[in-house]
């Protein structure tokens, strides 16, 4: 009889990698899987179910790490082509944004670095051939108040696979 699961020690793997899921690992275990679930609740992150999951299914997400000085992983491409350049007239009150249209990166990056923290959310699930994989959720919050329009696209770029199991393994005090 199996064990019975529970949040932090879930019984079902996946049937298959779910789309958005980026594989971390083959040939991994339901045991590592748990230690990154006990690191990150021991590391005072929320570990919880996954809307419409069950305490069973081996998918959780890991929310509450964030990292300070992080400005030169914006999605610059993703922020300037949300911004309208023909309407510079509304962003007078942002320098940091009129520079980043007229090609300057720098004042934008260093706002981001000091006034924001990357918020690092991941869902991180379990499969049945052993795979062990992450969907990231990477935005941009204000320290203290918003500084920049809070409607702006500010989420990280597109990290690859090295790049995320490491924040992982931060978030899970690994």
């Amino acid at each position: 009889m199996p064990p019975e699961a529970t949040l932090l020690r879930p019984t079902e793997p996946l049937v298959s990698k779910p789309a958005g899921f980026l594989e971390l690992a083959t040939y991994s275990s339901l045991m590592m899987y748990w230690r990154y679930l006990a690191g990150a609740d021991a590391q005072g992150r929320v570990v919880s179910v996954v809307r419409g999951g069950t305490l069973a299914r081996c998918r959780r997400r890991v929310a509450g790490y964030t990292v300070s000085g992080a400005g030169v992983l914006l999605d610059e491409h993703r922020l300037l082509s949300a911004l309208d350049p023909s309407s510079k007239d509304d962003l007078e009150p942002y320098p940091a944004l009129l520079a980043l249209l007229d090609g300057d990166r720098l004042p934008l990056r260093e706002l981001l670095s000091t006034q924001y923290q990357l918020q690092v959310h991941v869902v991180l699930a379990f499969t049945r051939n052993r795979d062990l994989i992450l969907r990231p959720e990477l935005t941009f919050v204000p320290l203290h108040g918003h500084i920049l329009p809070r409607d702006l696209p500010l989420h990280a770029k597109r990290l690859g696979r090295d790049e995320l199991h490491v924040l992982l393994k931060r978030a899970c005090g690994m």
